[in-house]
């Protein structure tokens, strides 16, 4: 049966079919006729699958992002980035680096970390005289790390999937993984400005950098609250979503006052439709992952990894080599969905920390998400650059190199992204 529902699944993604159908269409043929299964229990593992605490946190996170989004939290944010850094060589592309990773940390969504971000970044880049290319490049790499910095959706799904990896331990190794990754980038700005001699802003007085903390303060106050929550034991990552929703709403209406009646209930109305595509893709996920949990298939991948495969260097670099490629073609959460199941067995009978395994994963889908052909940035950016494909890849490719070295860093040094964990412990 294994192999009947793998190339319904390949038919289905191959012609376009949309991630969800084609999970529980290839896993309802396979029962239906070429199994004894009865199909209803195909049903109860859906239910159930949606049935855990931790996926209760994806909504509210979702409900959370947009309300972000639209009361005005991220024109805020980059007004301190810029404040900050805005004189050093570089200081208008690392601006949009560190307001990309605070937004990420805000919105925990990709995408719409290009679209704040770049709609208000992209053009002061070109004014600056950056290359378009690279300023196209720099919005879709930047905006990657949301996948990796909490309240990232992906790693509450992978929680989900995989379910002996804690959202907290996640979320706290997200933080030391996104800031290795913004840190080499940085490095690489820093160069390429001092190499190309990009003009830079004039020193912000400690008046206009006080000025602009205190209006974005509220907003930078959202991570320390979600992140001090959970690991001072006042609320579990569950509550702390609905937490998050409620300040930010308080946040964006009462104090920043550009959340009107109107604007909330669009932002309403398109949460709730984004937390059911997620939640439907993971639904039809869990049957996909019991039937293949049923046949052995994991079991068998493991065995035959631990059989060939001893070291643990190249299992990571086949492991990294095998979803960057999957991330060319696979937006982040369904790849998750689809290879966790398989990779975790054999990840853990090689001793490798369940964290640290999880992390690389999302990194390297980080990277996917900008990466050609199809990665989803990519196409997000080019609504704001009105650039083709081949004007942006030049751009694209130096910023591939450069996350590429971060994300070595992040895979053979685990340290680097788990720092945070050992200091809790």
């Amino acid at each position: 049966m294994t192999t009947v529902l793998f190339i319904l699944l390949m038919f289905f993604l191959l012609i376009s079919t949309p991630i969800f159908v084609a999970l529980g269409l290839a896993s309802f043929l396979s029962v239906v006729f070429v199994s004894d299964i009865n199909p209803m229990i195909l049903v109860q593992r859906m239910f159930s699958g949606l049935d855990q605490f931790a996926l209760m946190a994806l909504p509210f996170f979702i409900y959370a992002a947009n309300i972000m989004e639209g009361g005005g939290l991220s024109d805020r944010i980059l007004r301190w980035a810029r404040a900050l850094v805005g004189h050093l060589a570089g200081g208008v592309a690392m601006t949009t680096q560190v307001s990309s990773m605070f937004f990420g940390a805000l919105s925990g969504s990709s995408p719409a970390t290009v679209i704040a971000i770049g709609k208000i970044m992209y053009p002061e880049l070109i004014r600056k005289k950056y290359d378009p290319s690279f300023s196209a490049g720099l919005l879709a790499s930047a905006g990657a790390v949301s996948l990796i910095i909490p309240p990232s959706i992906t790693l509450i799904v992978l929680a989900a999937v995989i379910t002996t990896v804690s959202v907290g331990d996640l979320f706290t190794a997200g933080i030391g993984a996104g800031l290795i990754i913004g840190l080499v980038t940085i490095a690489y700005i820093y160069w390429y400005s001092k190499r190309h001699n990009m003009p830079r802003d004039k020193k912000a007085t400690k008046t206009e950098l006080f000025t602009a903390t205190k209006k974005a303060f509220w907003a930078l106050l959202i991570p320390v609250i979600i992140l001090g929550g959970i690991y001072g034991g006042i609320f579990t990552p569950t509550e702390a979503a609905g937490i998050a929703a409620v300040y930010a709403l308080i946040i964006s209406a009462f104090v920043y006052k550009e959340m009107s009646l109107k604007k909330f209930y669009q932002v309403s109305v398109d949460s709730a439709i984004t937390s059911a595509q997620v939640l439907v893709l993971v639904a039809a996920a869990q049957i996909l992952g019991w039937l293949l949990t049923r046949g052995g298939l994991p079991q068998q991948i493991a065995g035959f990894i631990t059989e060939n495969i001893s070291s643990i260097f190249l299992f990571l670099l086949l492991l990294n080599i095998a979803l960057l490629i999957m991330g060319m073609f696979m937006e982040g959460i369904a790849a998750i969905i689809i290879v966790a199941p398989l990779i975790f067995p054999a990840g853990m009978q090689l001793g490798i920390d369940p964290v640290h395994l999880g992390i690389i994963m999302i990194c390297n889908l980080a990277i996917g998400m900008y990466t050609p052909p199809f990665g989803i940035n990519i196409f997000v950016t080019q609504t704001i650059s009105k650039l083709n494909m081949m004007e942006m890849f030049p751009g694209l490719r130096k910023f591939l190199a450069v996350q590429l070295v971060a994300l070595a860093i992040i895979t053979y040094i685990p340290a680097s992204a788990l720092f945070l964990l050992y200091l809790f412990d």
